[in-house]
């Protein structure tokens, strides 16, 4: 994943200890009969000063700093509501929503009058604490929860599922940079080339130049979204005129057809692996996914011969990538071909034996889990087909 550029946009606050100071003068008296000097600030408590400091590592963008800095706060002062929400807006970044989303509830059933002092956003400076608590549930919170989750599954590897949840968050800002970009992420991931580089020019058309805080790649933070979006989209056109080779497009074309099973598209997956196979006939992967749509499709005769020559193919001591079944992933491709093909032949043996003991009866292909093969076979995989 490091070749990806994924980044989460965050305007919450992270909030420091507000101090202020009042003092009141006997009427009384007059200044010329009295001098004070003031204190030009008061003395920070540990929990504020913690707080602070936290606020100044984020600014930073050193997290990992923020975050040891706010746990100390919070064992000096476990109700401090600056230190809870901060602890809320760590744990969101990292992904962790429902234990943000308790240490901001525990921070707003704190009864406090106090004013913002120090925050990651200008704009929120001087406000209450109990207002900007409130500001979580905010459109623009729920845009930067989302893009958190999503950074987190696409460095998984978990690209349907964050495909989707990204689809989702752009329902609800559509321009927003950072949601376009990381679903050129997800794009580029699937293999789907052209879409992931409009979405990235999208992004950097949008001129953002709000800072990158989470991002895989630690180069990226603190810098302007935009220009990293157009850099992810210089390197997509470099690669795109790179891969020109048959090999190329060949594994470029799995990987689509893959895709395109993880989303139940079963009519683009079909053309992709015909379209692979037509290129590199003697590829492993490539005859693997052709064996997986002959099964689907009932023929299970055609579907154990792909699988037989995919296990000694050109590809097939490769590690399998991405895949329907996550169960495949990382082995080789002999090795889940050869699976297959000793499913298909136990299920080939099965049909056998049901002709033999009802000669007379009509011939009835079931797939492996025993299910009948149909006319127009339902879309569901037991086994995958995978890509690297």
């Amino acid at each position: 994943m490091k070749k990806y550029e994924m980044a989460v946009w965050w305007k919450r606050i992270q909030m420091g200890a507000c101090l202020s100071a009042v003092l009141s003068l006997s009427p009384c008296l007059q200044a010329k009969d009295l001098k004070i000097t003031l204190p030009k600030r008061s003395q920070l408590t540990p929990v504020q000063r913690l707080n602070r400091e936290g606020v100044e590592a984020v600014n930073k963008h050193q997290l990992n700093k923020a975050r040891e800095l706010f746990y100390k706060a919070y064992l000096y002062d476990p109700g401090d509501p600056f230190t809870l929400n901060n602890l809320g807006y760590v744990s969101e970044l990292e992904g962790q929503v429902e234990r943000a989303q308790t240490f901001y509830s525990m921070a707003a059933a704190v009864p406090t009058e106090a004013r913002i002092d120090q925050a990651s956003s200008k704009q929120l400076r001087g406000e209450s604490l109990q207002a900007a608590i409130g500001t979580v549930q905010d459109i623009p919170m729920r845009v930067n929860r989302a893009n958190v989750r999503a950074v987190a599954l696409l460095s998984e590897g978990r690209i349907r599922e964050a495909d989707t949840l990204l689809q989702q968050t752009l329902t609800l800002d559509p321009r927003n940079a950072f949601t376009l970009n990381n679903m050129g992420v997800a794009k580029e991931t699937q293999g789907e080339y052209n879409e992931a580089l409009r979405y990235y020019l999208s992004a950097a058309a949008a001129h953002d130049q709000e800072p990158v805080v989470v991002t895989m790649n630690r180069s990226w933070r603190g810098k302007p979204l935009s220009e990293m979006a157009q850099a992810s989209a210089a390197r997509l056109r470099k690669l795109m005129r790179d891969r020109q080779s048959d090999e190329a497009k060949v594994a470029l074309l799995n990987l689509r057809g893959v895709s395109a099973l993880n989303r139940n598209d079963w009519r683009s997956a079909q053309e992709s692996f015909s379209q692979a196979y037509k290129l590199g006939p003697k590829n492993a992967f490539s005859l693997n996914n052709q064996g997986y749509m002959a099964e689907m499709h009932g023929d299970l005769e055609s579907a154990e011969d792909f699988y037989r020559q995919a296990r000694s193919a050109g590809g097939a001591t490769d590690r399998v990538g991405i895949a329907t079944r996550p169960g495949a992933e990382g082995m080789r491709l002999a090795a889940v071909a050869d699976e297959s093909e000793g499913q298909v032949s136990s299920a080939i043996e099965v049909v056998s034996e049901q002709r033999h003991r009802n000669p007379a009866g009509p011939i009835q292909l079931k797939r492996r889990d025993g299910s009948p093969v149909t006319s127009t076979p339902a879309p569901t995989a037991e086994q995958t087909p995978p890509q690297h």
